[in-house]
């Protein structure tokens, strides 16, 4: 049967630790053909820029599995919700951008792993707010929630470095663009 288990699993160490380091947002479909072993993507053939994000606190990355018994049915749930603090009319303007679209994402956390959200069917912003606050220590800024639904979990990039998060993808020519100071 194919749904049998291949391993087991012991208590891990207790060296991670939680949060979101980075956000790369990519345009749908330019990964081109994506090869993967498991759950880890080893090379990609697409032309493409990644959009880096960077992100300090009150951001996370869940995936909810989604089965049913009855339909024979199972889906992963990704949501990534990000703040980004301070407001611009040039972050208007990407931001809508991102809301128009269904971006590939690439979630990098504290702990060195970068996972692809929505590497099948693209995430979408599914809310947020633009806010200025109401007294001087309250968030002016930008909240986002992305959703994607996947049949697999994310899946986490071979061989990222800390400059680089697509630099096993030697099929690929990637752009890593860093953001700016608005």
């Amino acid at each position: 049967m194919a749904c049998d288990l291949t391993q087991g699993r012991k208590e891990p160490c207790k060296d991670v630790v939680g949060g979101i380091k980075k956000v790369y947002f990519t345009d749908f479909g330019d990964f081109g053909t994506v090869s993967y072993t498991d759950e880890t993507i080893t090379d990609m053939t697409g032309t493409f820029t990644a959009w880096e994000y960077e992100l300090k606190g009150n951001s996370s990355f869940e995936q909810t599995v989604n089965a049913s018994r009855e339909n024979g049915t199972t889906f992963f749930e990704q949501t990534l919700n990000i703040t980004l603090k301070k407001l611009s009319a040039a972050d208007n303007k990407e931001l809508k951008l991102l809301a128009y679209g269904r971006p590939h994402i690439a979630v990098e956390d504290y702990n060195g792993n970068v996972m692809v959200m929505g590497l099948d069917n693209g995430a979408d912003v599914s809310g947020g707010s633009v806010v200025t606050g109401s007294a001087m220590g309250d968030l002016s800024g930008y909240t986002l929630t992305f959703t994607a639904q996947e049949t697999s979990p994310a899946k986490f990039l071979s061989s990222p470095t800390a400059t680089d998060p697509y630099d096993g993808m030697t099929s690929a020519t990637v752009t890593v663009t860093e953001g700016t100071n608005s």
